[in-house]
């Protein structure tokens, strides 16, 4: 545990022309009418205090009245692109109620309140420094994962919606300690499944901060889903367990939870089932999947001393030479999707003989 140590700043990657390209076909690159940049301006700032009167790491900024105006009009017309068809029609219900700025992180993201004011809904989305590590960390999440996700990029800006969710920190903390023994084994099985999802995906740094978890009331019982709402270390650290959330301090309640409630058969079904969805929505989304993993071969994502790194480590569970002859992140997540895929058809070819 001592020696799982995530890089301290993980350098932001800028979005590559083929990267570009990429977004342009499947309509997560549009023009858009305010930049990240343009929201640093602002003026002066107040700490957000949470309802336990402790410091969120959020700033409430304002901006001068003569730019209000207008970043308030500009942050409408990106709410509704991102969340409908780019219609104006709609601004007259709408109120950007605040603008919050987060200096925790690399992203340094600033969430943005918008409500609807003819019924007082509301919902946030956030505007981020455009990292390739983000982007391609996003739409592997919306094609691997059991969500989907919606989310805008424009030159270094990225626009992303707002994951509903309690965060793991405050879940484990707060709320897991009432939860009943059924219900303590449901969330045990999806941290399984989610700790897999990210290994296979590698998606890093899954904190316990990093995900939320997602009650849902069904007929007479409440259903819990675990899913990572940072993608900030997609494919750059090169040790394996960044990879896999139950080697973090912060998740070893969650790993307790597991051993007390899982047994090693279930787990290990668990973990079948996990590769077996992944492999269908791989298949599934074949072409797609094809062209971002060729951008990310292509892409310098990370180190080339990361990469040697992962691809030993990973070579020495599998057994498999296409790892350790691996150029780039790109390849290995190719190589890791694949051997994946390959087992689950080779299950099934079994079965028909």
């Amino acid at each position: 545990m001592d020696d799982l140590k995530i890089s301290k700043k993980k350098p932001s990657f800028p979005i590559t022309e083929k990267l570009d390209r990429y977004l342009s076909e499947y309509n997560r690159n549009i023009e858009l009418p305010i930049f990240y940049e343009d929201l640093l301006r602002f003026q002066g700032a107040i700490t957000v205090y949470d309802k336990d009167d402790e410091d969120t790491l959020w700033l409430r900024v304002y901006y001068n009245d003569y730019e209000r105006e207008e970043i308030d009009l500009s942050l409408k017309r990106v709410y509704s692109n991102l969340v409908s068809d780019g219609n104006d029609k709609i601004f007259q219900f709408l109120s950007v109620d605040s603008i919050d700025f987060c200096t925790f992180g690399n992203s340094q993201p600033f969430r943005i309140k918008v409500r609807n004011i003819l019924n007082d809904n509301y919902t946030h989305f956030y505007i981020k420094k455009a990292d390739a590590s983000r982007v391609y960390g996003l739409e592997l999440e919306h094609m691997l994962s059991p969500n989907s996700l919606n989310f805008l990029v424009y030159k270094n800006t990225l626009i992303e919606e707002h994951i509903a969710g309690i965060p793991g920190d405050v879940f484990i903390k707060d709320m897991l300690p009432n939860c009943t023994s059924s219900e303590k084994s449901q969330i045990a099985k999806e941290f399984v499944k989610f700790n897999e999802r990210c290994m296979i995906r590698l998606l890093g740094d899954m904190r316990s901060y990093n995900y939320v978890v997602i009650p849902t009331h069904d007929f007479d019982q409440i259903v819990y889903k675990v899913r990572a709402i940072d993608f900030d270390q997609q494919c750059y650290e090169g040790k394996f367990n960044i990879y896999r959330p139950q080697f973090f301090k912060e998740n070893q309640t969650m790993v307790k939870l597991v051993k007390e409630k899982i047994s090693d058969t279930s787990i290990d079904q668990y973990k079948v089932e996990e590769r077996s969805i992944i492999a269908k929505r791989v298949i599934s989304y074949k072409k797609r999947l094809n062209k971002l993993i060729d951008c990310m071969i292509d892409d310098e994502i990370s180190s080339k001393e990361n990469v040697e790194q992962l691809g030993s480590i990973i070579y020495n569970y599998t057994l498999d030479m296409n790892f350790r002859h691996s150029n780039s992140m790109g390849e290995i997540l190719k190589h890791g999707l694949d051997f994946v895929k390959r087992n689950y058809e080779d299950v099934n070819m079994k079965k028909l003989m």
